[in-house]
């Protein structure tokens, strides 16, 4: 689908739930002086989507369980199996061989002016509340104040636009640029009370004791990738509930703004717009998977500072890769999130 036609399903859909009003910041976590900002063009269907990818990411690249192009690193859950078997459209067992590798599948777009899809060349559309307005937050001696981001999830299967990869069932059914979800209608996404009535678990995972088993988490991503048990952590980021915008400012916007996207993706999960694709079984088509599997997933900023050279795991600390990122004149950020996708072609 087209970017025009998404910006009219878009439209469409805010005119018809014009009813609802989301739930803002309360009045103390909001800056007074904040006004809404030029909503830019981040240029992701410009020549951008050749030059601002780190194409070294999709490796290690596997056919049949042996590595063409041993660089990177896998999973530790990736498929090991070299063959395969799955159903075809008429319910019969068929044979394949598992094809492996990284893949730029989605957009995570953190914005602060509600309504401005960088994304989508740039457009605004009239959500201008000021009490829904995003903020980078204060860090001081005498101020500690949330930030607060919006976030658009966006269909961006690279591989299959630029016709390079995944023939048949390795597709997940998403063919084109495509916006999924977007916080602005979300209000468990500016609540974080409110947020609790769909994520009830935060409960177990807010606690002291909880948080200081993230601290294994933090360790292993330096060390090489995060732990998928350790569902709740985000490793140097800090911890993943609640799902809403908001984030304590620690003067870094690399790990602000994927500190808030990985919670975005998280919910993602939560809501079955994000599935499974790592493992024996994901081999036949993706799966549901109620909990963020990170070790699924690396990032790499596309805006404002391209990575161009890798990517980072989430919850990697961002001296290793952005903490230098940061511009005085920007403080909303596009991700995009590598997937890593296990998948049996059929040999028939």
């Amino acid at each position: 689908m087209g970017v025009h036609k998404n910006l009219k399903r878009v439209i469409a859909c805010l005119l018809s739930v014009s009813v609802l009003n989301p739930i803002p910041l309360q009045a103390d976590d909001i800056d007074a002086d904040i006004s809404p900002t030029e909503c830019k063009d981040s240029g992701v269907l410009s020549g951008k989507m050749i030059s601002d990818i780190p194409w070294n990411a999709l490796y290690p690249i596997k056919i049949a369980g042996v590595p063409v192009i041993n660089k990177g690193k896998a999973p530790r859950e990736a498929s090991k199996k070299p063959v395969c078997l799955c159903e075809d459209n008429l319910g019969l067992p068929t044979p394949g061989v598992t094809n492996s590798l990284w893949e730029p599948a989605r957009i995570v777009e953190l914005v602060r002016s509600p309504g401005c899809f960088m994304s989508l060349a740039g457009a605004e559309i009239g959500i201008s509340d000021k009490r829904n307005q995003g903020t980078p937050g204060q860090n001081s001696p005498s101020a500690r104040q949330l930030g607060m981001w919006h976030y658009h999830y966006y269909a961006y299967p690279l591989l299959l636009m630029l016709e390079i990869w995944f023939p048949g069932r390795c597709s997940d059914g998403y063919m084109d640029f495509d916006l999924m979800y977007m916080s602005e209608l979300d209000p468990t996404w500016y609540d974080d009370e409110l947020s609790f009535f769909t994520t009830p678990e935060a409960v177990l995972f807010t606690n002291p004791g909880a948080l200081a088993a993230c601290i294994p988490d933090a360790l292993a991503t330096a060390a090489g990738q995060p732990i998928q048990e350790l569902f709740w952590c985000m490793g140097n980021w800090g911890t993943m509930y609640p799902f809403t915008g908001n984030t304590l400012e620690k003067g870094d916007l690399a790990a602000n703004t994927s500190q808030v996207g990985t919670k975005a993706i998280a919910s993602m999960h939560r809501r079955g717009l994000a599935r499974l694709t790592m493992g024996d079984d994901s081999l036949c088509r993706p799966i549901l998977f109620p909990t963020i599997p990170k070790p699924q997933y690396k990032m790499s900023m596309f805006y404002p500072i391209a990575e161009t050279q890798d990517t980072h795991w989430i919850g990697e600390a961002t001296v290793n890769w952005g903490m230098w990122r940061n511009t005085p004149t920007e403080q909303d950020a596009v991700y995009i999130l590598w997937r890593w996708q296990d998948c049996c072609n059929s040999m028939l």
